[in-house]
């Protein structure tokens, strides 16, 4: 189902999590749960993969992450700040020492002038620790290409967080 190097990169950082003795949950919007699925598609993840929460409506960041409605009215879903408070809402409602949120908008609509298409936000936090994030400008280069490159991206931040480098 997914790129050998992906499931590759995936398999080398679930070795490092596990070697920490790290779990991992998820929160993801515009993937709809394709990082969970990947992490789950690695033999032995259930060592390190705790759970993952599909919020892809405003009512789900809300109802499952406690994400603040007016964060999502001032700052739309596909933000920064949406994005940092569905990693801290992870964490919050689950038993992982760090988490991964995804955000952002991956075509072929849903853009304008200041979100386009290709526009993502991934964050990620531990327990103990503020979140970071990062914005990623893929481009409209097709809902699919832009959802792969979320995986890739979300992998390297994640590994930045849990080793100090990236996968």
């Amino acid at each position: 189902m997914y790129e050998p190097g992906l499931i590759a990169k995936t398999e080398a950082l679930l070795g490092r999590m596990r070697a920490r003795g790290l779990t991992l949950s998820t929160a993801e919007s515009c993937t709809g749960g394709l990082f969970a699925g990947l992490v789950t598609e690695c033999a032995g993840s259930s060592d390190v993969f705790e759970r993952g929460f599909v919020t892809y409506s405003n009512d789900a960041k809300t109802d499952l992450l406690g994400v603040d409605p007016t964060i999502l009215s001032i700052h739309g879903a596909g933000s920064a700040e949406t994005a940092l408070a569905m990693v801290a809402g992870a964490l919050a409602n689950s038993n992982a020492d760090v988490a991964v949120a995804i955000t952002g908008i991956a075509g072929p609509t849903g853009g304008n002038i200041d979100k386009p298409v290709g526009l993502v936000h991934i964050a990620v936090g531990s327990l103990g620790q503020a979140g970071r994030q990062r914005e990623y400008r893929f481009g409209d280069i097709g809902r699919k290409e832009v959802r792969l490159a979320t995986l890739d991206a979300a992998l390297d931040l994640l590994a930045e967080l849990c080793t100090g480098t990236p996968a």
